[in-house]
């Protein structure tokens, strides 16, 4: 089976900055579409940002300017540098291969 493995989140105060990293195994990684989405309780699952196998990268207005995604194909991972980090941002955090493919996530939660 296709394996994504994130860490790296946790508890964080306001303004300060969380590394995320996903580990992929058991597929073809680098022709993939790869993101982060997030889920905060009792909201829809969102996009946070995108990476192709073009190294194109796009973002959600929210994190615009405090997030950056990237991809080490070699490493079969895909990484979200957070800075800046907000109370709003806590949230399950998920990556994914395309959309079809998901880890369990992970959890970063942004105190104030």
């Amino acid at each position: 089976q296709v394996q994504l493995v994130e860490s790296g989140g946790g508890l964080v105060q306001a303004g300060g900055s969380l590394r995320l990293s996903c580990a992929a195994s058991r597929i073809i990684f680098s022709i993939n579409t790869l993101g982060w989405y997030r889920q905060a309780p009792g909201k829809q699952r969102e996009l946070v940002a995108t990476i192709t196998s073009g190294y194109n990268r796009n973002y959600a207005d929210s994190v615009k300017g405090r997030f950056t995604i990237s991809r080490d194909n070699a490493k079969k991972t895909v990484s979200l540098q957070m800075n800046s980090l907000k109370p709003e941002d806590t949230a399950v955090y998920y990556c994914t291969i395309d959309m079809n493919y998901w880890g369990k996530g992970t959890l970063v939660t942004v105190s104030s």
